[in-house]
């Protein structure tokens, strides 16, 4: 901003966004200029606790300093190549995220939307060349309440109507099935059957846990009958749960991973599928990829991002600090909270509905110094930067307190 312009106040901003951007989001009425840690600040110099995330790509606060020291670097040397070329970041960063998740190879795209049609595409096509299933009769089992992203594809799958309506027609090749019900997984299964995708925990959902041994369920069902599990942990991995992965905490390991949004560190989309040899060789030269997929400032932040997660010290911090927050949230039980669902440094919290909606409480909540977000009525989730403290914690419940017996 020139040092004579008048500074805009919040009202100012959003009165421009409201003209010029399309309205696909309804989002609070506050105006971010700044972030360090688990906190931001308005253009009025107001201070909120941030317990969003970025829907989780934010799991190491904002602005840390040792992913943007690194960005720093890297955008002083080389940004893009495309993949036409090599460079010199792509092989640390593909070893490191392999390594972490157990898998011979990775294959870096930039969105998760990205990454989900990336594992679609290898899924199908595995199923194609080496189940031999008839490629018009390929199928994917997918769950109900499921949210993968925003594609065509996508959202043909989806049961939100907000999400999928006005958008058809829909790619063929998709089964819903309930959510956390594993007799009626395997009664979708037959032989076109390529690979069953689903989220650990459904966070769009209102952080939806299924019963417990239910991933071990589809991991055999899958294993049987000769399907791949592929587990989107766009929002439920890298750390955010207190594990690496949510599939870790059923010791479960899927034939693909799906990452993505703290892959970037806040900082930028970075997001890959891993998996092993026999499943990622049937993509070759020319049959998928992505011009900034894998580009060297992304491999640069993706690289250090695994590093940190190496470490532990993460998930560690996330296990701990969720057992924190889950004692913090009991305490609202029957003051206006009728419902919890956690996991990890990671809730969903219902709200009755006869006192407010969801968005009525985030709204007193960020008048209160504190950003969440509400999610179908009258739930809203919860998901703090892995880096917060207690005592931010404390004051996040505080403020929810407050709005709740506001009424």
């Amino acid at each position: 901003m020139p040092a004579t312009a008048v500074p805009m106040s919040t009202s100012d901003h959003i009165a421009v966004v409201e003209r010029y951007a399309a309205h696909n989001y309804h989002p609070l009425e506050v105006v971010l200029d700044r972030g360090e840690g688990a906190w931001v600040w308005d253009v009025e110099g107001r201070k909120y606790f941030d317990c969003l995330s970025g829907y989780s790509a934010l799991n190491f606060g904002h602005s840390h300093p040792r992913l943007v020291g690194r960005a720093q670097e890297q955008l002083s040397t080389l940004t893009l190549t495309s993949r036409a070329f090599f460079h010199d970041r792509l092989g640390d960063f593909a070893r490191e995220l392999a390594e972490l998740t157990g898998k011979d190879m990775i294959l870096p795209m930039n969105s998760g939307a990205e990454a989900v049609e990336t594992a679609i595409k290898v899924s199908r096509k595995w199923g194609i060349q080496v189940k031999k299933v008839d490629p018009e009769r390929a199928n994917i089992v997918v769950m109900d309440g499921n949210f993968h992203g925003r594609t065509t594809t996508i959202v043909g799958f989806s049961t939100d109507p907000v999400a999928r309506d006005g958008y058809s027609p829909f790619t063929p090749g998709f089964t819903i099935v309930p959510y956390g019900d594993a007799a009626a997984l395997e009664a979708a299964i037959d032989e076109h059957t390529v690979a069953v995708l689903l989220e650990p925990i459904q966070g769009e959902g209102g952080v939806v846990i299924p019963p417990d041994g239910y991933l071990a369920a589809v991991r055999e069902l899958c294993t049987r009958h000769g399907v791949l599990m592929v587990a989107d942990e766009i929002q439920s991995g890298l750390a955010r749960t207190g594990k690496t992965f949510a599939c870790d905490h059923e010791l479960v390991v899927p034939d693909i991973w799906v990452m993505g949004k703290a892959l970037g560190g806040g900082i930028m989309p970075v997001s890959a599928i891993a998996a092993n040899h026999d499943i990622m060789d049937v993509i070759t030269p020319g049959s998928h990829g992505s011009t900034f997929g894998g580009n060297p400032l992304a491999c640069a932040i993706g690289h250090e991002v695994v590093l940190m997660l190496k470490t532990g010290e993460f998930q560690e911090r996330a296990r701990r600090l969720g057992e924190v927050l889950h004692a913090a949230l009991r305490t609202l039980e029957g003051h206006g909270v009728i419902g919890i669902r956690q996991r990890g440094l990671w809730a969903g919290i219902d709200v009755n509905p006869s006192l407010m909606t969801g968005r009525r409480l985030c709204e007193g909540m960020a008048r209160r110094g504190v950003l969440a977000k509400d999610t179908h009525g009258s739930t809203i989730r919860l998901a703090p930067p892995l880096v917060c403290t207690e005592a931010d914690i404390d004051h996040m419940i505080e403020a929810m307190r407050a709005t709740l017996d506001a009424g």
